[in-house]
């Protein structure tokens, strides 16, 4: 289902606009095509089993696998197992649902306002693992399995300790998979054609090769037959690959209407915006057993990830990096606030276009397109992306997303990149650290304001006794920005070696100062 209903819903009665009254959203509240498609979904095999229950992958994998089915393109259905045992709770409301949500995907595209909301009816099947572990076990059985998808999060894709006993669930994803995958060698003699593709979508990068390793590594612990090992290294395919798409999950303040104009509640409505790339390293005629791109999305099967993974990283990442430095030193709060700001604004499509564009080493003209999707994507006024979130471990982002610009920009034109050197000198600034009564650390805005932060606890340690030792009078501001920029177990290298770059940010941060109330 799909329709421009923003005036619609907007409108929406008041009364109902909390749901109470209204039915919540099960197959018993569909009719006409929408029940007919809801049918044929369920009466297909399982084909992907996707280990994550959150709002992502709903709004990423399985709103594509959706897509896929209603041109029949895939004629597969989705078992999906959260990878926590905190997650039970959310897959009940899945079941309550009948796996069934409603997916609202606003913003802009092209420079086109988009608006649209999908039933996505694409879950077949929900399994606790924990509490319904053969159950899961038997997952590998299902002769149509194809795919897996997963997102656990970095933290997920690691390998954690731990013993063979086919009749206890096991904590770890890469674990569970292993067990899952010796069952479907078992029950099928080793057959060839019973590997699967495995997606996933962790941003870790290698995240293919890393799942396909640690899978290796618990086969190898647990004394698993080497023909099975040998099973998993030819016959499954470990596909590195790169996801994005902002999915901001539950829209609370505007949940109201959309129940009152779809006339049922839906507890697991989704938001995110128009913009979706999957780029996976495989061949495309690997598209015949997951179509996605044959169905129109924006899907990308490559022999090569490096290109979409250094452009999103330097341009994307970059700029969020930048912006949140920036911003969060000057009182704003959201990445919206930040390109719409007069002055700041500016600065980060400056940084952008003249210093991060020219300094990624691929095509330029392509680098301009995408960099022009980011801007689009940044303006989305129903992204509500907190600066304060972004800035979670600047310290590390900035050396993994700005360092190397500024590094290219410097042997490039012999000069240093003056946004991202002030967006530098803005994340030293915010970074005067200071220890709180719970035993954090706060930085401080130029209104003095106070701002938590959340990085490497020894490195905000040693950056509150540097601010300490400025401000008792035993370091100058340019001591202190060449103690800081000669931790080369900081940053990979020394920095003060970058000529000009102590002088160029003592001299920001001595106005930053002068300017702070």
């Amino acid at each position: 289902m799909s329709g421009g209903a923003g005036a619609e819903r907007a409108n929406a009665n008041a009364a109902a606009a909390d749901g109470t009254a209204l039915p919540r959203l099960s197959r018993a509240t569909l009719q006409g095509e929408l029940a007919a498609r809801y049918d044929r979904m369920k009466a297909y095999p399982v084909k992907v089993l996707q280990i994550g229950e959150g709002n992502f992958l709903r709004g990423f994998a399985d709103w594509m696998i959706d897509r896929c089915n209603r041109q029949g393109l895939f004629e597969g259905g989705v078992a999906v197992c959260q990878p926590r045992p905190s997650g039970a709770a959310k897959l009940a409301e899945l079941r309550e649902q009948q796996g069934l949500y409603y997916q609202w995907i606003r913003g802009l595209q092209d420079g086109r306002p988009v608006d649209e909301l999908d039933l996505v009816s694409a879950f077949a099947l929900t399994v606790d693992p924990y509490a319904e572990w053969e159950r899961f076990l038997s997952l590998g059985e299902e002769p149509a399995l194809e795919v897996v998808i997963s997102n656990t999060t970095e933290a997920g894709l690691v390998y954690q300790t731990s013993e063979w006993e086919p009749e206890r669930p096991i904590l770890s994803y890469p674990g569970k998979l292993t067990a899952l995958l010796h069952r479907r060698f078992e029950t099928f003699g080793g057959d060839p054609a019973k590997g699967l593709l495995l997606l996933p979508c962790e941003l870790v990068e290698h995240n293919g090769d890393k799942l396909r390793e640690i899978v290796l590594r618990h086969a190898e612990d647990w004394g698993l037959p080497e023909a099975f090992k040998s099973w998993i290294g030819e016959h499954n395919r470990f596909l590195n690959n790169l996801v994005d798409r902002i999915v901001t999950g539950y829209p609370a303040e505007e949940a109201g209407g959309v129940f009152s104009a779809q006339g049922v509640e839906d507890r697991l409505l989704n938001a995110a915006e128009p913009y979706h790339l999957w780029a996976i390293e495989g061949e495309a005629a690997l598209d015949a057993r997951l179509p996605l791109a044959r169905a129109g999305l924006n899907v990308l099967w490559t022999d090569d990830l490096k290109p979409y993974q250094l452009r999103k990283v330097r341009i994307l990442n970059g700029a969020h990096t930048l912006m949140a430095s920036v911003g969060l030193l000057n009182g704003l709060e959201t990445v919206g606030e930040a390109v719409g700001h007069p002055v700041y604004g500016e600065l980060i499509r400056d940084a952008i276009m003249n210093e991060i564009v020219p300094s990624v080493p691929l095509p330029e003209d392509e680098m301009r397109r995408y960099a022009g999707e980011v801007l689009e994507r940044f303006a989305n006024p129903h992204v509500r992306h907190k600066l304060a979130d972004i800035a979670l471990n600047s310290l590390s982002k900035f050396k993994v997303r700005l360092l190397p610009t500024l590094e290219a920009y410097a042997e490039r034109t012999g000069e240093l990149p003056p946004r991202i050197v002030e967006a530098f000198a803005s994340l030293l600034r915010l970074y005067r650290a200071r220890e709180t009564e719970n035993g954090g650390f706060a930085g401080s805005r130029l209104d003095g304001g106070p701002i938590a932060l959340r990085d490497d606890a020894a490195a905000l340690t040693e950056l509150a006794g540097l601010w300490a030792r400025l401000d008792r009078g035993e370091l100058t501001l340019e001591g202190l920005v060449a103690d800081i920029l000669g931790r080369a177990g900081w940053w990979g290298r020394d920095l003060d070696e970058i000529e000009g770059l102590r002088a160029a940010l003592a001299g920001a941060l001595t106005k930053m100062e002068a300017s702070a109330s």
